[in-house]
């Protein structure tokens, strides 16, 4: 049985590039593979930041706090084997450690749903930053950049009401773009041309769009399009 973390990235994808002399070291934890490509391809091709390790849960992500040194940790809410709220608790705990004196963890931007419950718990149990997936994916450079920083990024969101009225409204203008030419059926690799996108980029905008919607497909989400302009 596996159960060793990834490696660090930069031996995973060295064509990715180097950053600049003193890079902001990132780390990421999220459940969903797509998800993990997505924030490698985004944050590697920005040169402020060093792309150190990524891991597929809670558990694994704080092996790589013991074993590697980085800066910023970029992690899901709901991971398996620790999600992200025994992850802050386990950091809360590890930094207070006398053995820890001195060593401190990465400050934490949790990257989830729009859910104001979610950022409330987030920064009572230590996190830096929240995110929504309702945001644009490039608004997580400067949140990860500015929690480097010192600062505390909270941008709450209410989605709920327009919502309600518009099943779109939680979409960015790229998103909804990208369900339009779903619609006209473009592939995945039509939509990378169209858009000028790398095919893992329209991947990560479109596993957030499914998770928006409440879609398992593209199918569904253009089925959820059609309805909407029928209404």
């Amino acid at each position: 049985m596996t159960r060793t973390l990834s490696p660090p990235l930069t031996d995973l994808t060295p064509a990715l590039g180097g950053a600049e002399a003193n890079p902001i070291r990132i780390g990421f934890a999220d459940k969903n593979p797509l998800v993990l490509r997505g924030l490698q391809s985004l944050f590697g091709e920005d040169r402020r930041f060093e792309l150190v390790v990524s891991a597929s849960d809670g558990e694994r992500f704080l092996d790589a706090v013991a074993r590697f040194e980085f800066d910023v940790g970029i992690i899901g809410w709901v991971m398996a084997n620790g999600d992200g709220r025994a992850v802050l608790e386990a950091l809360k705990a590890w930094e207070a450690a006398p053995a820890r004196a001195g060593a401190g963890a990465p400050r934490i931007v949790v990257y989830t749903g729009a859910d104001l419950g979610v950022a409330r718990t987030a920064m009572q149990l230590g996190a830096a930053g929240f995110l929504s997936k309702s945001e644009p994916p490039e608004r997580l450079l400067d949140v990860v950049a500015e929690v480097a920083r010192g600062r505390m990024m909270f941008p709450f969101l209410d989605l709920g009401r327009a919502a309600a009225a518009d099943p779109l409204a939680c979409l960015t203008a790229r998103e909804r773009e990208l369900l339009e030419r779903l619609a006209e059926g473009l592939s995945n690799e039509g939509l990378a041309r169209r858009f000028g996108l790398s095919p893992n980029t329209v991947k990560f905008h479109l596993r957030n769009l499914y998770e928006k919607l409440g879609a398992a497909n593209r199918a569904q989400a253009v089925a959820v399009l059609l309805g909407r302009d029928r209404g």
